[in-house]
Order: structure tokens, then C-alpha cells, then sequence
């Protein structure tokens, strides 16, 4: 690139990040190249759409959300790293405006994107998790990325306290589900299942009518018994 169109891309790219800062990942093209002292024709002739430059403006950062990654890979437990993780993505995306809605909306056949990059960087993570049986087999980081940013974007409003909340629910959804009834020990060692159910429970009479029972039996036993011995 000529150092004329160096130029130009990097105040095209200052200029964004302030606009996309301001009011969002949807900031007027047309503003940002008016920011940047170029015209619409040359803007365009570096960013042909809106994505390339959000791409532009936002790498920095992804990049080291991306490194982030990397140094939890090896921390002790698995799903700490990987939520932890997820929880600084999402508090970096609700506090930077445009990000999320940057990351969610991004063309899909892009495969060097900020949203790839951070899939990509996630992956080892959630592997790790679902290897220790922490996170069931069918989750995806795409998924995860998606919950993730989905979050921040609703609750750029109400702040990053109001994220770690929602994410922090919604990753309750990722844990294996629990095993079935009939595997699950009772007290007394029995087993709920099909083969082996548990003996209903022992009926016991009122104690006060039990008592009253034996003493009616105890005196008409011993009735008799006088009238046995009287003849």
C-alpha cells in the first residue's frame, strides 16, 4: 500500500472507532469518511461494505480476547477456564459499543473474521470441558459465541453487571443432565427402577388403639381364665 493510502486507512479506521464507539456498529459511512478528511469513493475503496471495517476497528481487541484463550487453556479445571473465558468476552462486548452486534451479524463465508477468530480461540476450552464430562458433547463454541454476544447486546443498556448475571444463568444449560431415576440410590441401598422397586411402606395403627386393644384383650384373657379356674 502507498504511503498516501496508508494514510487514508488509518484515519478512515480512527475515525470509525470513534463513530462506532459513539453510536454503534450502524454509524453513518458517509460521517466517518466526512470524519476522516476523504471522500465516500475513497472510503469504499478500502472498505467496500460496513463488515471490513467494523473487522478493521475491532481486531485489535479480538485479538486479545483471542490470546486470553490461550493462557486458560491449561488452568486446572476445565469448566472454570472456559466460563471464566466466556464471561470476559461478554464484558468486553457489553462495555465496547458495535462489538456484539459486529460479531452476530458478520457474513457467514467470512473465515477470517473477529467472530471465526474467537471460535477458533475458544475450541480448545470447550473441548477440554466436555472431555472431563463437565459440559455435555453437543455443545458448539458458534453456540456459545452466539449466547454469548446475544447477551451483551441486550444488556448494553443496564451495564456489564447485568451480563455476567444472564450468562451466568443461561450457562447453567451447558452441564450434562442428570442420570435417570432408576439409577439414582435411595436410602437403605434400594434402588429405584423396574427391577428392584421399593417395598411400600409399613402401616402402623394408632398407638393409643393398639394399646386399647391389648388391654381389652388382656382383660377378657383373664375373665376367662377366672371363670375357667371358678369352674
Amino acid at each position: 500500500m502507498r504511503a498516501d493510502a496508508q494514510r487514508n486507512y488509518d484515519r478512515i479506521v480512527k475515525a470509525a472507532s470513534e463513530a462506532f464507539a459513539r453510536d454503534g456498529a450502524y454509524a453513518s459511512l458517509e460521517e466517518i469518511a466526512r470524519a476522516a478528511g476523504v471522500g465516500s469513493a475513497t472510503l469504499h475503496r478500502h472498505f467496500p461494505t460496513r463488515w471490513p471495517l467494523l473487522q478493521a476497528v475491532f481486531r485489535g481487541c479480538v485479538s486479545n480476547l483471542a490470546a486470553r484463550a490461550g493462557d486458560l487453556v491449561d488452568a486446572p479445571d476445565a469448566l472454570d477456564a472456559l466460563t471464566s473465558w466466556l464471561h470476559e468476552v461478554t464484558a468486553y462486548a457489553t462495555t465496547t459499543c458495535g462489538l456484539a452486534d459486529s460479531l452476530l451479524n458478520e457474513p457467514v463465508e467470512k473465515t477470517d473474521s473477529c467472530g471465526t477468530m474467537l471460535v477458533d480461540a475458544g475450541e480448545p476450552l470447550l473441548r477440554r470441558a466436555i472431555g472431563d464430562g463437565s459440559v455435555r458433547p453437543d455443545v458448539t463454541m458458534a453456540d456459545l459465541m452466539i449466547l454469548a454476544n446475544g447477551i451483551s447486546l441486550a444488556a448494553q443498556p443496564i451495564g456489564a453487571a447485568k451480563a455476567k448475571q444472564l450468562l451466568t444463568l443461561a450457562l447453567q444449560g451447558i452441564a450434562p443432565a442428570d442420570p435417570p431415576p432408576s439409577t439414582i440410590p435411595v436410602d437403605h441401598g434400594v434402588v429405584v427402577g423396574d427391577e428392584g422397586r421399593e417395598p411400600p411402606p409399613v402401616r402402623h395403627h394408632n398407638s393409643m388403639i393398639d394399646a386399647g386393644e391389648a388391654g381389652e384383650a388382656g382383660r377378657g384373657t383373664g375373665s376367662g381364665a377366672a371363670r375357667d379356674g371358678v369352674g
